[in-house]
């Protein structure tokens, strides 16, 4: 069992908040403006992994420029109105931040409109850098991405950082990095799902990871 971290970098969308509703919305309608097919929410929550520089050409190939577009324009008119915390965020947040902790977002969601999320659940106090897609040479699960998240001369990558997230591209990350990495849904890990990005730590909501971390 590894020791009780310094630092926590956290996932956002489906880590912390709640977005699989607004980014299938945001994706179908994407979709079906490009003539494509649209997705099922089990197809959306299956697809949504990497960054739209990293995903969209292979989507939508020369045309993913447009796509971009439309996504964006659509996800800027839904995002806020629907944006909703996980359950036992807020709490999980003011407990590391009250107990000293090291706390950042790395998120495949654009730079901007994650920090407008963040200001809008009134979380910036609890974070000291918001990293998200395009605010570093490369996306995650890239090193640059994770380096963008830390205050250079204050923190660096290790074992001392549980990366903590609800996907493999998470685990993938918390692998290139040398940080723990943290696996936080409802659902435990299927034998063999992950294969060699097994996660370090399993937990099935945020008050059991809280819970955890309070008894080290």
């Amino acid at each position: 069992m590894s020791s009780r971290p310094t630092a926590l970098l956290f996932d956002w969308d489906n880590t912390l908040v709640d977005s699989w509703g607004v980014l299938h919305a945001t994706m179908n309608e994407t979709l079906a403006a490009m003539g494509q097919a649209t997705w099922s929410r089990a197809e959306a929550e299956q697809r949504i992994r990497a960054s739209m520089r990293d995903s969209f050409p292979i989507l939508f190939g020369e045309r993913w420029p447009e796509a971009e577009k439309i996504f964006y324009s659509t996800y800027e008119r839904l995002h806020i109105d629907t944006l909703q915390a996980c359950p036992g965020a807020e709490e999980l947040l003011a407990w590391a931040a009250e107990s000293g902790f090291y706390m950042g977002v790395v998120s495949n969601k654009r730079g901007a409109f994650l920090r407008a999320e963040a200001t809008a659940l009134g979380w910036n106090r609890y974070f000291r850098k918001l990293a998200g897609a395009g605010d570093a040479a490369r996306d995650k699960p890239a090193r640059e991405h994770v380096e963008a998240a830390l205050v250079p001369g204050e923190m660096t990558m290790g074992a001392h950082i549980w990366f903590i997230g609800d996907t493999d591209i998470d685990l993938l990350c918390a692998r290139n990095t040398g940080c723990v990495g943290v696996l936080v849904r409802a659902q435990p890990p299927a034998e063999g799902e992950f294969a060699e990005l097994a996660p370090d730590h399993y937990f099935p909501d945020l008050a059991a990871l809280r819970a955890a971390l309070a008894n080290r």
